[in-house]
């Protein structure tokens, strides 16, 4: 299942009140101070935020309230938290048969056996790199200069020509030889023209700026430091009763003004190493340099497949249905990743169609929404299973996003499994998707970024979290509506914080996840 209403079904009611404990503080008011709370005695368990916090994590749990129930503390059908005896803190609940079966193999080499615990969150992304990195290498492509933004050079980009190709005038002004006064040539030199006759000395022609400087010239006088006389001479310096424009000059220095040949590079220089990404500065950069087509990496080529029966395409939410937003949200954000997205499915709940579109797709990485928990239509482990697909990475240490999954399904294919819930499926993009492409796509290091926080956030007990922020004066200022089923936060923000177990205080340097950003145009 996908949408807001498909993350539920964690392994035990001590589960949910952990993470409920963790985020209750800030499900609540925008203007109420942020305070750390300690675990709850049985009397105080009916704190509205910790019941919204509970629900939220048990949303579509198959013994508790079900899609579309309001987030309330009261009432029938409310979660009730389950308090721990003191010294069995980490004890978990065993896990129902039930539950047991629809659970996939373990993580790592085996196919078969128990479910390993959770990987931490630093290590799900570099298991991602390493099954990034055991795929062949792609075969570099020619493509022209207008496809081949956002793609990674595959060879280092050479000059194929000296910048400037020959001495170009950096003002507009006079091209001038030897010292002053000048007599002024009739016919000036526009950018674009063939080179002009020589100079002698005393002689000195109008100029544009990016034009050729003819041979002889010693420097350029910009318009506003020279004037002409009552002769037609021309002058360095203002004009006699400070008519020309303040700043002149009567001193020139020479090849002032002048950009000789070469100045930025000579053919032959290596202005650029394999592995730069293409940004619309790159492509000026070539075209300056001489180049037609650029020798890049493909991008990878991702195919998305999204599940529930109870989506809707269009139109507001209605009858126990609500609306995709990870059909339409996802795909730019992997073409942001540096993704092809070939295609984008919508399966429902539907075991068949699911083993099908796995197995039939010839994508590099397929995405699938939803489904990733053990509830009775999530078929994503059963359908990865009977694929005889290899789970690198069966849930991992962070909130939101708990039962994200990594598989490889062959050697040159893998999947990664997204929560259903918006802010989870987010989570785990960046957490698996992000950095698989990023290998695949020919950029072998993620850039570190890091801020500091503006205000505390609260931490879960044992696992990371990855919470919306906004980047405001360089430091990270922490954004409300953070629960897994929310968008809002999301789309106010710049990147997501990652928050250690336990949380961070003010000031704290935390760091950053950057959000993709799709050229546009």
């Amino acid at each position: 299942m996908t949408g807001p209403g498909a993350q539920g079904n964690l392994d035990t009611e001590e589960r949910h009140v952990e993470e409920a404990l963790a985020v209750a503080n800030e499900s609540g008011s925008r203007d109420r101070p942020q305070e750390t709370r300690p675990a709850r005695p049985p009397e105080d368990r009916q704190d509205p935020d910790l019941d919204e916090a509970l629900a939220l994590v048990r949303e579509r749990d198959p013994h508790g309230p079900g899609p579309g129930t309001p987030l309330s503390g009261t009432g029938a059908g409310a979660p009730t938290p389950m308090p721990r005896p003191a010294g069995h803190e980490n004890d978990r609940a065993p896990v129902p048969d039930s539950a047991a079966e629809n659970r996939s193999p373990a993580a790592g080499a085996s196919k078969h056996g128990a479910r390993d615990e959770a990987v931490p969150w630093s290590e799900a992304r570099t298991v991602a790199e390493r099954a990034a990195r055991s795929m062949s290498r792609r075969e570099p492509v020619g493509v022209p200069l207008e496809a081949a933004l956002g793609l990674v050079l595959a060879t280092p980009l050479t000059a194929l020509t000296d910048l400037p190709s020959f001495d170009t005038s950096a003002m507009d002004g006079w091209a001038v030889a030897g010292p002053g006064p000048w007599d002024v040539r009739e016919k000036g030199i526009l950018a674009g023209h063939a080179e002009h006759a020589p100079l002698g000395d005393g002689e000195a022609v109008r100029i544009a700026t990016g034009a050729r400087v003819p041979p002889g010239a010693t420097a350029v006088l910009r318009s506003e430091h020279g004037h002409t006389d009552d002769k037609g001479r021309l002058q360095a310096g203002p004009r006699a009763g400070g008519s020309a424009r303040a700043g002149g000059t009567s001193t020139l220095v020479h090849g002032q003004d002048i950009r000789p040949r070469g100045q930025e590079c000579h053919s032959g220089d290596r202005l650029l190493p394999l592995g730069t990404q293409v940004t619309p500065a790159v492509l000026g950069l070539a075209a300056a340099a001489g180049y037609d087509d650029l020798t890049v990496l493909p991008r990878p080529r991702a195919e998305v497949l999204v599940l529930g029966d109870e989506l809707l395409t269009e139109g507001p939410p209605r009858d126990g249905l609500i609306r995709d937003a990870l059909g339409p949200m996802l795909p730019p954000w992997l073409r942001a990743l540096g993704a092809e997205v070939v295609a984008v499915r919508r399966l429902g709940d539907d075991a068949e169609a699911l083993y099908r579109a796995i197995t039939s797709s010839t994508a590099d990485l397929i995405v699938t929404t939803g489904g990733t928990a053990s509830g009775p239509v999530d078929h994503v482990h059963p359908t990865l299973r009977r694929a005889g697909a290899e789970l690198l990475v069966d849930g991992v240490k962070v909130r939101p996003g708990h039962p994200m999954l990594l598989a490889r399904m062959h050697e040159e294919q893998h999947l990664v499994g997204l929560p259903g819930n918006p802010l989870a499926a987010v989570s785990g993009l960046l957490t698996l998707a992000e950095p698989l492409l990023r290998i695949l796509r020919g950029r072998t290091e993620a850039q570190p970024w890091t801020q500091t926080l503006t205000d505390s956030v609260h931490g879960h007990p044992h696992d990371t979290r990855l919470i919306p922020v906004a980047v405001r004066g360089g430091h990270a200022v922490p954004l409300h509506y953070n629960g897994p089923a929310m968008l809002r936060g999301i789309a106010a923000a710049d990147a997501l914080a990652v928050v250690p177990p336990g949380g961070a205080r003010p000031g704290q340097e935390l760091e950053l996840l950057e959000l993709p950003r799709p050229w546009v145009g």
